[in-house]
């Protein structure tokens, strides 16, 4: 496949490919990688999507979360507005229908953001703003068993995406270790509890807006209802069914940056459900330390990069921080003028 090309299906990419000796025999594991790596590849430089199995979160992890993410979300809403995200300068909470925002515009979901459980880090004189992006969550006080649930989710999933990311650079001939420093310590780890609750009431249909994540790595969680949809290099959009098991992943724009291009970082949106049906859908953000500097990827095939994707509308930075905080101010304009009156990306 070219980047050309429209692909009519995401790849499916098997990471228990890369297990030692899955069936007790050298020279299969050692084939198994490099069909593995071949596969990772094509679809990092080609679509930038996938559905990724064998990767070993097993349905009860998997039923412990979304158990309690759908017992949250069944909260009358003053409950769930107890833990708004308008009480958190770290951007962390409950964030009601239509009050987040992508490219300008009104997303028709609710969402709880949730991150790596850590003191505030308010930031001292002359330090970068997005210091204020670590700090502590809020946790429904009905829903005791969320907390257990999304910190594990949170453990398990930097697990998968850390072996993921080793055998993605391993895969275009880079060091696999060359970003371990970036993640040393305390990566900003995040993760969405999201519902779609059917269509707006203006009849629009924009569940979240097109866009791509600015980080590295994303996991995502979908239901039985499908929505999400993948842009093609022609402008269409791929619909992406939800498969059994799987997390479809995409990259972020920093891989995309740190490869010139050669890693391709994809535009992406969700369509609502039609009438009232709900979608249910967690993401997750394996992204590097707030203060990490993201230097560009060493790696053989660098000669051929396309060149990363220039938009003057949404600059990206070396350290990682400064993207993050763009981002989430962009995103949440109420709580960005409640505590963060100066500049989103100082």
């Amino acid at each position: 496949m070219s980047r050309s090309a429209a692909p009519e299906a995401l790849p499916v990419i098997d990471l228990s490919l890369a297990d030692d000796f899955p069936d007790g025999s050298p020279t299969s594991s050692s084939e198994n990688r490099e069909h593995l790596r071949a596969a990772l590849r094509d679809a990092a430089t080609d679509v930038g999507f996938f559905q990724l199995v064998g990767h070993g979160v097993t349905p009860g992890e998997t039923a412990a979360l979304t158990g309690a993410m759908r017992a949250f979300f069944a909260l009358p809403e003053a409950d769930r507005l107890s833990i708004s995200n308008l009480n958190s300068p770290h951007f962390r909470g409950y964030t009601r229908t239509g009050d987040e925002h992508t490219a300008g515009a009104r997303d028709w979901r609710d969402q709880l953001d949730i991150g790596t459980e850590l003191p505030a880090r308010p930031p001292g004189p002359g330090e970068p703003a997005y210091w204020w992006l670590q700090g502590p969550n809020q946790w429904p006080v009905k829903v005791p068993e969320l907390r257990t649930a999304a910190l594990a989710w949170i453990d398990r999933l930097a697990g998968v995406s850390a072996r993921l990311l080793h055998e993605l650079l391993a895969a275009i001939g880079a060091d696999p270790a060359f970003y371990d420093d970036a993640f040393a310590g305390h990566p900003h780890l995040r993760l969405k509890l999201v519902r779609y609750p059917g269509s707006g009431p203006d009849g629009t249909g924009q569940g979240v807006g097109t866009h791509k994540d600015y980080g590295f790595i994303t996991l995502l969680l979908q239901d039985t209802v499908g929505g999400l949809q993948v842009q093609r290099p022609d402008g269409t959009f791929l619909d992406v069914p939800p498969m059994a098991g799987a997390f479809v992943v995409n990259l972020g724009e920093l891989l995309e940056v740190a490869t010139d291009g050669y890693l391709k970082a994809t535009s992406h949106r969700v369509v609502s459900p039609p009438g009232a049906r709900e979608r249910y859908s967690v993401p997750f953000f394996y992204n590097p330390r707030l203060d990490a500097h993201i230097d560009p990827l060493e790696f053989p095939h660098s000669h051929h990069a396309p060149g990363a994707t220039d938009d003057p509308s949404n600059p990206l930075y070396a350290e990682f921080g400064r993207n993050e905080l763009k981002g989430y101010a962009r995103a949440h304009p109420e709580v960005t003028r409640r505590f963060h009156a100066g500049p989103p990306t100082q």
